[in-house]
């Protein structure tokens, strides 16, 4: 039995002739060809999965101020039409300053609207739920029914997209519907289109110029040379005038904050290419970019777009950028199944090389799934509150709205959204004395953020910091309140 399905999906029905009778028979069809069921399908039952996900983790306190915290400081600063400040990042710290995101004004009304860091959730799980309908419905087009479902299904479990949706919120949720739209719309051949979703990319962040150049260059090789060269050319602009003037300008040490640290000796073009390889992890990244895709992703020139995102990740110091984990490789998934659609769609895959595809794409799906983090959806503490949860929620609810509080990462996320919140671990060196927060609260056992460890940053293994009170302790939270305000005041 043929389980992807290799017919030719069937031509559309006839409408019949007639006014009315053929008006009303053909909505229905531009409909279905627009947006087939299995993309709708997919796409609204996967937003209820990226939503259930990432909702769990923030109301059992697996989220934390970097990111959510900071994130939610935007978006509420975007509100009240002001900078994007994110005392999470230091005091009165312009976050346009750290990358250039501007893309997140669109929060703004919506946040005014639901004032919650759960806002910021919902979004992220419509943004990326969004990015399953084109590559399903191209799908759809290319082989019928059952190989869109295979793709979606595919895409929507991916690994690279599970771990954005675990990992708090981030900018590139904007960027991983834009470029699925984009990237298809290329495969297709409709040039306009994949020229249009593309250019908002350099709103999202900075690097992403580079991905519309790599569009652009891709446009040009096989479509209209001179639109493909005037996108790259912006893309490259755009980045440029991010990274060296409007980055600079806006943060406070007059830079870009993520230039590679100075080597204290120069390495030679041999090292460092051999370096773009090394270690190991590196090659197993690239494997499990295209394992989910029976790795027919291979056989499409589209990988070209994931060569300036792998290419700045891969030589740079930071193992971080190297592997699997966090938000690093949601941009590349949709790029990996336009791919594996494209070279599908191009008769480039037999019969048997399709099957095989299908098999092994449905295994490392299965796999992933089960090792990323959708698995927690499945685990009981996923939907239980703990004790220790419990109690934090209790002690929270002690500190009054609007009130300024340096909490530790994890208690900074639930508190972002209500209080004016800063990290723990900057007090007190970014304060002065009559600027200290009037409340502080940290959290022992909160293993997120082990450079910033409580005992350490406060310099003391008690819990008692110097001009401040204990208010409550228990659990291993601690509350503690400004010794000169007057008990009892907000």
């Amino acid at each position: 039995m043929n389980i992807l399905n290799l017919s030719v999906v069937p031509t559309q029905r006839r409408a019949p002739e007639g006014g009315g009778a053929a008006r009303r028979e053909k909505a229905p069809e531009v409909v279905e060809r627009r947006f087939p069921k299995p993309a709708l399908l997919l796409s609204g039952i996967f937003f209820l999965v990226y939503l259930a996900l990432s909702a769990r983790r923030h109301a059992i306190h697996l989220t934390t101020g970097y990111d959510l915290g900071i994130f939610t400081q935007i978006a509420k600063s975007y509100s009240r039409f002001t900078a994007p400040y994110a005392p999470l990042k230091g005091t009165d710290y312009n976050a346009l300053g750290d990358h250039f995101h501007p893309i997140l004004a669109i929060l703004g009304p919506v946040y005014r609207a639901f004032p919650s860091s759960y806002t910021l959730l919902v979004c992220q799980a419509a943004l990326v739920a969004l990015s399953v309908l084109p590559i399903t419905r191209w799908a759809h087009e290319v082989r019928g029914r059952t190989f869109a479902y295979w793709t979606g299904i595919s895409y929507g479990a991916s690994w690279g997209i599970a771990e954005l949706v675990q990992f708090d919120f981030h900018e590139v949720a904007f960027a991983v519907p834009l470029l699925a739209f984009s990237v298809c719309a290329a495969g297709r051949e409709k040039w306009r289109a994949a020229v249009l979703w593309a250019i908002p990319l350099v709103l999202v962040k900075e690097d992403l110029g580079l991905t519309v150049a790599a569009v652009g260059a891709y446009v040009a090789w096989k479509g209209p040379r001179r639109t493909g060269i005037l996108l790259a050319l912006f893309g490259i602009v755009a980045t440029a005038l991010a990274m060296f003037v409007v980055l600079p300008s806006v943060n406070p040490l007059g830079e870009f904050a993520y230039w590679p640290p100075a080597e204290p000796e120069e390495k030679s073009l041999l090292v460092k290419a051999v370096a773009t390889f090394w270690p190991p992890v590196k090659w197993l990244t690239l494997l499990m970019l295209v394992a989910p895709t029976g790795f027919l992703a291979v056989r499409s020139p589209l990988l070209v777009v994931m060569l300036p995102t792998l290419g700045w990740r891969f030589t740079s110091d930071f193992p971080n950028y190297w592997g699997m984990d966090f938000h690093y490789s949601a941009i590349l998934m949709p790029v990996a199944f336009a791919a594996a659609v494209h070279a599908v769609a191009s008769g480039r895959t037999i019969t048997r090389r399709l099957l095989h595809a299908g098999v092994i794409g449905a295994v490392a799906t299965a796999v992933t799934f089960f090792t990323s983090p959708f698995h927690e959806l499945v685990l009981p503490r996923t939907w239980v509150a703990s004790e220790h949860v419990r109690v934090t929620d209790e002690i929270l609810g002690r500190i009054p709205d609007g009130a300024t509080v340096a909490a530790s990462n994890r208690l900074a996320a639930q508190l972002a959204y209500r209080t004016t919140v800063s990290e723990v671990c900057l007090f007190p060196r970014s304060f002065a004395p009559e600027e200290a927060p009037r409340w502080m609260v940290y959290d022992d056992a909160d293993p997120s953020d082990p450079e910033c460890a409580t005992g350490t940053s406060l310099e003391s293994s008690a819990p008692q910091v110097p001009g401040y009170r204990i208010v409550e302790r228990r659990n291993g939270i601690t509350l503690l309140e400004r010794a000169d305000a007057p008990a009892g005041r907000p």
